[in-house]
């Protein structure tokens, strides 16, 4: 107990004081799209793609990364580099077109005005197949990250919750229990998407278990895309849902 106290003594503070804009060289982050003109006549990031994430229409690439699983196979077979790593952690997203890059759409949703989540912001973590998610997040609480600092804090039942905290490809098995947990929540509340499974089904999406995403059973207000994201990218995504207005004023 002693060696352990003096352990604890001489590390001293861990947590990171600031939000870093971007993660450390060793993390492989989301692929994004450049200006680098694109190859004409090749596909080959298309043809690598796990789940049909990339499309090439008159040599311009669009991205989905509510679909990406950052496996980065593009990245590696693109030879004119219009494709690259983002290690960027404020990846979310307001809307689910703003996961399709380039992206035209408004990113601004939900910055001004005043905000009904300025203080404490209580979440329901629903899992509902992700085991990665999970541990990412589970990961944002520990003294690193330390979530808690944020006024965030991950509650056991859904009537004490501001916000439900989806991962996981949703199933079909899991459609009535979420819903149900989303309609003993007070009003206003949220539901966050996070992690490409919960975005779109990722590797899952068209099958018989209807794995299709939240969004298929409940409108999401913020998306935080990545399989699985960093802490980082979660506490980014989880400050942008405190300070959202959106569709309650």
């Amino acid at each position: 107990m002693l060696r352990l106290l003096r352990y604890l003594l001489s590390t001293g503070t861990v947590t990171k004081k600031q939000i870093p804009d971007l993660l450390e060289s060793i993390a492989a982050g989301l692929p994004k799209v450049t200006t680098a003109a694109c190859e004409s006549g090749c596909d080959a990031c298309v043809a690598v793609c796990p789940t049909s994430a990339i499309r090439v229409d008159n040599n311009s690439i669009q991205l989905d990364r509510g679909a990406c699983i950052g496996c980065s196979e593009c990245l590696t077979v693109c030879p004119t580099g219009t494709l690259e790593a983002d290690l960027s952690t404020a990846i979310f997203a307001y809307k689910r077109e703003q996961l399709v890059l380039p992206s035209s759409a408004d990113m601004k949703q939900g910055e001004e005005g005043a905000h009904l989540f300025s203080g404490s912001f209580a979440l329901r973590v629903v899992s509902t197949g992700c085991s990665a998610c999970d541990l990412e997040m589970s990961a944002a609480s520990n003294p690193i990250f330390d979530l808690d600092r944020f006024g965030i804090s991950v509650v056991a039942s859904p009537r004490f919750a501001d916000a439900l905290f989806v991962t996981g490809p949703v199933p079909k098995a899991m459609h009535e229990p979420l819903l149900i947990c989303y309609q003993s929540m007070a009003d206003p509340k949220l539901v966050i998407a996070c992690g490409t499974c919960a975005i779109s089904g990722g590797v899952h999406k068209g099958g018989y278990a209807e794995a299709n995403g939240v969004a298929a059973i409940l409108p999401v207000d913020v998306f935080i895309p990545g399989c699985a994201p960093h802490p980082w990218q979660i506490i980014q995504g989880l400050l942008a849902a405190k300070k959202l207005k959106g569709r309650f004023t």
